[in-house]
Order: structure tokens, then sequence, then C-alpha cells
């Protein structure tokens, strides 16, 4: 019986940390698509928004458009305001602004495929628990980016007041790529990878 219970607990520690690793993947697979879409896009973004802008913060807005993620644009002038949406690797010249859309799959395709392969999985429901807590870690940096990543400014105009804002929109930030992408994509990663081995 306690030769059970210690394998039994042997085992729950082994999923607590992969889960725990694999949430650390997370936050690294988020890092690496950011640092791709900064590669890809970097030296345009600072021409196009210049000094008004920092640029780390254009370049998260574009890799939030990567996600399928617009950014909402708030303007008041006065006590008169507005909203909109803004997408700007669809707006954009550059030939680099379509790669970006393959940039978020293909990080967590990867990260999910090496996940699989370094924990050496070999049936489907193993690769599920490798490659679907890469949400955890993912969904964080993701959220937090969507908050740290507005951009406002306040002018005044003879006596009128101008305020605007940029940021990506939340709900469809921690929704749409920080759940959705990479409960598909990591998961998928790993289950090509048991797949493959399958054979």
């Amino acid at each position: 019986m306690a030769q059970q219970s210690l394998t039994s607990t042997g085992r729950t520690r082994s999923g607590t940390t992969s889960v725990a690793a694999s949430a650390g993947i997370g936050v690294l697979a988020a890092a690496i698509g950011y640092l791709v879409t900064y590669a890809l896009i970097g030296s345009e973004v600072g021409d196009e928004f210049g000094d008004g802008v920092a640029e780390w913060k254009a370049v998260a807005w574009y890799f939030y458009n990567a996600h399928m993620v617009d950014v909402e644009a708030r303007g008041a002038i006065g006590g008169i305001g507005g909203t909109d949406t803004v997408d700007f690797i669809a707006q954009s010249g550059s030939t680099n602004a379509e790669l970006l859309y393959l940039v978020p799959p293909l990080v967590l395709l990867l990260v999910g495929a090496i996940l699989a392969f370094q924990w050496d999985v070999r049936d489907v429901g193993e690769a599920v628990v490798a490659g679907a807590p890469v949400t955890i870690g993912y969904a964080v940096v993701v959220g937090l980016g969507a908050i740290v990543a507005e951009s406002s400014a306040e002018r005044t105009f003879f006596g009128i007041e101008a305020s605007g804002s940029m940021a990506p929109e939340l709900v469809p930030a921690i929704v749409l790529a920080g759940l959705l992408y990479p409960l598909v994509f990591a998961t998928a990663g790993a289950v090509l990878v048991t797949i493959v081995r399958s054979r």
C-alpha cells in the first residue's frame, strides 16, 4: 500500500512539474513571437509612427494583429469622442507584414512539438497534457501585454483639450490570442509529433 501511494505521489509531482514547465515555455513562446515580429516589421514601424509612439508598443500592436486581434483607437476633442479599430497588418504596404500572420501559429506549433519530443510523448492524451498548458504562460504574457501596450496622448489647442489612446482590444487579446491560439497550435504541435512517432 505504501508503495502504491509513493508511486501515485510521484506521478502527481511529475504531472505538476510538466504543467509548470509547459506554462514557462508558453511565456517563452510569446516572447519569441514578439521578437520575430520585431525583426520582421520593427524598422518600418519606426518610420510609420515616428516619435509619437514607443517603437516597442507599435510592434506589439502588429503582434496582436497577427493573432487577429484589432487595436482599439479612442479619441476625443472637447466633449466629443469616438472609437475605431485598426488592423495595421491589413493596412500595411510592407512585404513582411503578411508574414506576421504566420508567426504565432508557427512558433506555437514548434513549441508544442519540442515539448512532445523532449518528454518522449507516445499517445495523444500525453500530447494534450504536454501542449495545452502552454496556454497558461502565453495567456499571462498576452493579457499583460495588451495592458502595457496602450499608448495615450493629450494636447490642448486654443483652449480645447484633445486626447487619444490606442491599445489592443483586451477581451479578444485574452480569449483569442491568449487562450485559443496556444491551446490549438501548441497542442497540435505536440499531437503531430505523437502521430509521427507512432508510425
